[in-house]
């Protein structure tokens, strides 16, 4: 006969599953070890994007003596396939399989042409470094290709492996699985730029070989070990496949009634809000603000922590019935707020009042990110069994990668511009100081987000009267 359990016991299980974030995402089908096992695929896109973005960016530039726009350019390859990932979320959903696989030969896929792709890229950069090579040419290309391989390995991955984890995901529960992919996104990216620096603390190009090939390997087992025993064989599936229509057709369907669209604008002009400032931030400090080297660089710290903060809590109050909508809308309340602390940091010579706007923006940025994806997958249609979740994941991801790029070139090539002018007088003998050209950037992001807002307050206004006629049925003992 078993023993009663301590009821001290009991309540300490309680408050530790109360306290933990995420304690209460698993359920018995899918329990804690096996969802953060299947969030290692978001760990082997960390490492993808930090390599391209931020190591290899400073290495081509500095250590290899690339010319800057050619680095530029190979660095914008990737965002070719990222309108792709709507199409990539698709083909998904109906994917014809002899095992009624949908989502694994396709994670598995992108992760072949990560691998492929950071093969060959240690060896085309050292001969795009060398100018005077014959063969410069020939380094050239296959630099080009491996970035394009490494990007359409990166978007195929995450598309599949999100649409993965949502159909895994009980409905109630998504909400707080997203969060976690996406704080294990954050943790990866800060762990490997960590590791990363640390290892070409004596750079060689050797050891520039050795890390491209350790993260070749990385993304091969971390989704080898992430996707093992994750989607079930449907024997179903594969006999009776489901007819895959045309993706227009397909997209008409999704996005029918317009809100589909105006979330995709949401999603367009929030991301370029937040992310237009990524490669200005840290400028900003040392040539306004005269903050060092190493202040800086913590400002980067302060970002990741508000940004983590936010997936914490949205995961809890959307994992609560919480509306994505409004979380959103907080999220760009933020941004606003955030802005406007850093443009006035400038004027008052605040470096506390430019951190805090830091973490404002990380912190409005997690919620954006959070919100915006899962209002996506809400809007997944359930009449179809979970066939539109790649679609619409794959939509957002679109949208949201192509705005990144986009806002970060737009923001560089703003800055200097404006600057320029401001230099030659042309905003008159008060307006030259280095800030007139960051405050135009930040300004302009102020801009898109209240674009955004506007789209927004309606749909969150709609979105949370259907939420309440919904919990009137169920009873106040289920409201958050």
């Amino acid at each position: 006969m078993s023993q009663p359990i301590d009821p001290r016991l009991l309540a300490w299980r309680e408050l530790v599953r109360r306290l933990l974030p995420f304690a209460d995402v698993a359920t018995p089908d899918l329990p804690m070890p096996r969802l953060l096992r299947l969030s290692l695929f978001q760990v082997s896109v960390a490492i993808a994007m930090v390599l391209l973005t931020g190591t290899l960016n400073r290495v081509m530039v500095v250590e290899l003596g690339v010319p800057t726009w050619l680095v530029a350019t190979m660095l914008a390859l990737p965002l070719i396939f990222a309108p792709f990932r709507a199409l990539i979320g698709h083909r998904s959903d109906y994917h014809h399989s002899a095992f009624g696989l949908r989502r694994v030969p396709y994670i598995w896929f992108g992760s072949m042409l990560q691998f492929g792709g950071f093969a060959i890229m240690p060896f085309a950069l050292l001969l795009l470094a060398d100018a005077s090579n014959s063969l410069n040419i020939l380094g050239k290309l296959g630099a080009g290709l491996a970035f394009l391989m490494v990007g359409a390995g990166l978007h195929t991955t995450q598309t599949a492996g999100l649409a993965l984890a949502m159909d895994l995901a009980p409905p109630d529960k998504r909400p707080r699985v997203v969060a976690l992919l996406y704080v294990t996104l954050l943790l990866g990216m800060v762990l490997s730029a960590l590791l990363f620096g640390r290892l070409l603390t004596d750079f060689s190009q050797q050891l520039l070989i050795q890390l491209i090939q350790g993260a070749a390997v990385a993304t091969i087992v971390l989704n080898l070990v992430a996707l093992w025993k994750q989607e079930a064989v449907d024997a179903v599936r594969a006999a009776n496949p489901a007819k895959r229509p045309p993706f227009l057709e397909t997209w008409r369907e999704f996005a029918a009634g317009g809100q589909a669209s105006r979330l995709l604008i949401v999603v367009g002009l929030g991301t370029a809000g937040f992310t237009m400032q990524d490669i200005l931030l840290e400028p900003y400090g040392g040539q306004v603000l005269g903050m060092t080297v190493s202040q800086t660089t913590a400002l980067t710290a302060l970002w990741a922590t508000g940004t983590l903060v936010a997936f914490l809590l949205s995961g809890y109050w959307l994992g609560h019935g919480g509306n994505a909508y409004r979380l959103t809308t907080i999220g760009v309340l933020c941004g606003l707020l955030a802005f406007s602390a850093v443009i006035h940091a400038a004027s008052t010579e605040s470096v506390m009042l430019f951190r805090l706007g830091t973490v404002l923006i990380g912190f409005g940025g997690g919620f954006l990110a959070v919100g915006t994806l899962t209002a996506a997958m809400d809007m997944a249609s359930a009449d179809h069994g979970g066939l539109h979740s790649g679609l619409a994941l794959g939509a957002w991801g679109a949208v949201q990668a192509t705005a990144n790029g986009l806002a970060m070139a737009i923001g560089g090539s703003m800055r200097d511009v404006v600057s320029g002018m401001a230099g030659a007088g042309a905003f008159g003998p008060d307006l030259t100081g280095p800030e007139i050209g960051y405050i135009a950037v930040y300004g302009f992001e102020i801009l898109l987000l209240a674009s955004a807002l506007v789209i927004l307050v309606p749909m969150a206004l709609k979105r949370g009267e259907a939420v309440a006629r919904d919990s009137s049925k169920i009873g106040l003992d289920h409201m958050p």
